[in-house]
């Protein structure tokens, strides 16, 4: 069988380029480190780094909102450990300054002292991050959470809004806590607050007011009156808003609940007749506004009559609610600090894995590789000096 010349100098040719291309592709795996850069050098094996390396930002992504968010909730937790310590402090002070020993001016020093403390838990409730954002105004990061309205009430202008991060495949944690959550709380008196008036003479409290039938229930203010009932106990008035009478309880009886209108109130103690009590519609108290009554009473010169002191009962008992609301709120943030550490580590763990099993199939293994690249230079030299040596073959150099 005949070669042409053109033939033979094709074949020589491609054998050298793909002598050339096996060391380039050695070398390119040399100075990378890697057995495999693309996926023409191993199919399988870069599919399986592939996944890996989705897997890992995966991880990292959970690892950085992780951090975001152990961030926020640590500074919440400490803001919320210092309205703690501040709202057991503020009670105290209560009850250090209903103490009837006291003179006019102690108690006005002890009142003082209080709207000091108020005004930090205001502060409190304002803080803003890093970033310039109010911490527990929920979504509303760019407005004034807790101010003071023209009534002077404390008003929650945040929303309820929680932002999530997610720190695992399918678990998401808050990382903020809305106002309203952390210095709010359900009302311990039921859906409606109370009112005790200065004239009150009677030694009595009004344990709970609820909503029992809302099909029923008619939301507005009420009264509670209570009538000489001619025998030396007491006759209860129940009237609405308008003053129009809603029902009556002969012979009325704090041992016995009463009921009207979808709701049933519950008192304890003796109220007499001319005493009288008003309730308002509020299913949320604002430990804020708690406080500020509180000084009103230490400030009031009513603090040691029977409504003073039934007051105090019930300011007391708000402060212990909002005092478990700040508790509540903290001890989920700290159960929410402990689990990023669990997840962290656990992401750490696996990246660690994942290490392992890509450089089982992507590191590259230098002694054989340069052996391999030794083979292939040398079968490269070959291959050009027998192909240099007969491309200067002439049939006349034998004439």
């Amino acid at each position: 069988m005949r070669i042409s010349t053109a033939q033979m100098f094709n074949q020589n040719i491609n054998s050298i380029l793909k002598q050339q291309s096996a060391s380039a592709n050695l070398l390119e795996q040399l100075s990378s480190g890697k057995k495999v850069n693309t996926s023409a050098d191993d199919p399988v094996a870069a599919n399986g780094i592939d996944n890996l390396n989705q897997q890992n930002a995966l991880l990292d992504q959970y690892l950085r909102n992780i951090d975001y968010a152990n961030h926020r909730l640590s500074l919440a937790e400490t803001k919320l450990g210092a309205a703690e310590e501040m709202a057991m402090s503020f009670r105290d002070q209560i009850l250090n300054g209903v103490n009837g020993s006291l003179s006019d001016s102690e108690r006005q020093m002890i009142a003082d002292e209080m709207r000091g403390t108020l005004e930090e838990l205001l502060n409190i409730a304002n803080t803003k991050d890093e970033a310039g954002n109010y911490l527990f105004a929920g979504f509303k990061t760019d407005t004034l959470p807790f101010e003071i309205d023209a009534t002077g009430n404390y008003v929650y202008r945040g929303d309820q809004g929680v932002r999530d991060a997610a720190v695992a495949n399918g678990v998401v944690v808050a990382t903020n806590f809305p106002g309203d959550k952390a210095f709010m709380f359900p009302n311990p008196t039921g859906d409606y607050s109370v009112n005790y008036l200065a004239g009150q003479t009677g030694d009595f409290e009004v344990k709970s007011a609820k909503i029992t039938n809302n099909a029923s229930h008619i939301e507005q203010d009420y009264s509670l009156n209570f009538i000489d009932n001619g025998t030396g106990g007491v006759n209860l008035e129940v009237r609405d808003a308008s003053n129009a009478l809603v029902t009556t309880v002969n012979n009325f009886d704090a041992a016995n609940p009463v009921s009207f209108n979808g709701m049933e109130v519950k008192l304890s103690g003796t109220p007499k007749a001319g005493d009288s009590v008003t309730l308002t519609p509020q299913a949320e108290v604002s430990l804020l506004d708690n406080f500020r009554d509180a000084i009103a009473l230490l400030e009031s010169e009513e603090i040691n009559t029977p409504a003073g002191k039934s007051k105090l009962a019930h300011l007391l008992n708000n402060s212990d609610s909002g005092l478990n609301q700040i508790s509540i709120a903290r001890g989920e943030a700290g159960n929410s600090l402990k689990s990023f550490d669990s997840y962290a580590s656990r992401h750490e763990e696996e990246k660690l894995a994942n290490a392992g099993a890509l450089s089982l199939l992507e590191d590259l293994d230098y002694a054989s590789a340069i052996t391999e690249f030794e083979k292939q230079q040398l079968a490269l030299n070959a291959v050009s000096s027998v192909f240099g040596r007969i491309s200067n073959l002439s049939l006349f150099d034998y004439l």
